[in-house]
């Protein structure tokens, strides 16, 4: 969660000490005024870690932090204060800002969290929006749409050369038209018997475990609470299951379990159509921008006859009253909420979308269906396949 009117206390209290050159002495001055607790070079509280550095440049070429220390913090606002003897610069560093690992990195892997990062990894702008104290909620809300394996996976390959899991989907002739014909397909399924028993089918599960979701819609960490709440909604019924409900009315902590990170979370055949459903979790009054898909694995499924991708939005408000909507990906007012961002993603992909958390709410807040334009969702795709 971003706490934006901590934040914004403790930016003007470092501005408030521009020129005072000592980053230790500041560092005891925001410790005292926000009660933080030191672990080594870090100092942090429930609503963010902060690092001080001495440099006269913003870019600066310091060690900043490991990794692995990086990830204990990762889940809240982790800034670095950069003292100079005139100016205190604040950058955010979370994983998603972070351009590679550069200090003893050579035995980095998914599996092996090893290596640093410096000053002049940290992104200085991210999708055109500049990493200054001015922009941190509207950055943070970016980074709440990823996982830190998500751009664990993305440092190790943009630190040691190693070609990503996920490779860029070759378009064939072939394929190209199937995908765009992928548009008429998604319309007449929205039309169709098939989207009714399809959204009857994921309200009815959401109505089985909806208790559970409304505990769950209060899980901090972003990427936990939205796997849940997806097995919840899409497992059969299952030992399993029955823990994971165990435990969030309990309070205990989560059995272990894995959620495959494929397309969607849902998946469901008809005679003329292969739906693949993605189910996204809006709490209603939290701000995050969630990751939408993959850009090639999409290309890949549509690619593929009668091929219906959808995204099953879930509206959760602070009285823990759920509304769903079910759209289709090429939705109007959906479009326009995705942002493609290719230069987080690997070398060797077209990257990755995220939606704008504030368009889902206005979406489930609408008392209208799903709509697409045609030509809009066409032109949307032929951008896709030319990355």
């Amino acid at each position: 969660m971003y706490n934006k009117s901590t934040i914004d206390r403790l930016i003007a209290l470092v501005e408030r000490y521009n020129g005072i050159a000592d980053k230790n002495k500041l560092a005891g001055i925001v410790q005292k005024e926000f009660s933080l607790t030191q672990d080594r070079s870090v100092y942090y509280c429930d609503d963010f870690a902060i690092r001080f550095s001495k440099s006269e440049n913003k870019r600066m070429s310091n060690t900043v932090l490991s990794l692995s220390a990086l990830q204990k913090y990762d889940n809240i606002p982790f800034i670095v204060c950069i003292v100079s003897s005139t100016t205190n610069y604040l950058l955010l560093a979370n994983s998603t800002f972070l351009k590679k690992i550069s200090h003893s990195s050579q035995e980095l892997r998914v599996d092996n969290i090893k290596g640093s990062f410096n000053g002049g990894d940290i992104m200085m702008e991210f999708e055109s929006i500049e990493n200054s104290p001015r922009y941190f909620d509207r950055l943070y809300a970016y980074h709440r749409g990823f996982s830190f394996q998500d751009n664990l996976e993305r440092l190790v390959e943009s630190t040691n050369d190693i070609v990503g899991k996920i490779q860029k989907f070759n378009v064939t002739e072939k394929a190209q038209a199937t995908i765009i014909d992928s548009v008429d397909r998604a319309i007449s399924f929205l039309k169709s018997d098939c989207y009714h028993d399809l959204n009857n089918d994921l309200d009815s599960r959401v109505a089985e475990v909806q208790g559970e979701i409304a505990i769950a819609a209060f899980i901090d960490n972003v990427n936990i609470r939205g796997r849940i709440i997806e097995y919840l909604i899409t497992d059969n019924g299952s030992t399993l299951k029955d823990q994971i409900i165990a435990a969030l009315h309990s309070k205990k902590p989560f059995p272990q379990f894995k959620t495959e990170d494929n397309l969607g979370d849902y998946f469901k055949g008809y005679p003329e159509y292969n739906t693949e459903t993605d189910i996204k979790t809006k709490v209603m009054f939290l701000d995050g921008n969630p990751k939408a898909y993959n850009i090639d694995k999409l290309l890949e499924f549509l690619s593929t006859d009668k091929s219906v991708y959808l995204i099953y939005l879930l509206g959760i408000d602070e009285d823990g009253k759920i509304v769903s909507r079910l759209c289709s990906a090429f939705d109007d007012r959906l479009l326009d909420a995705t942002n493609v961002i290719h230069h987080w993603a690997g070398r060797n992909t077209r990257g990755v979308a995220q939606f704008i958390g504030t368009a889902l709410t206005k979406i489930l807040n609408a008392s209208s269906g799903s709509e697409i334009n045609k030509e809009k969702a066409t032109a949307f795709l032929i951008n896709l396949i030319d990355r």
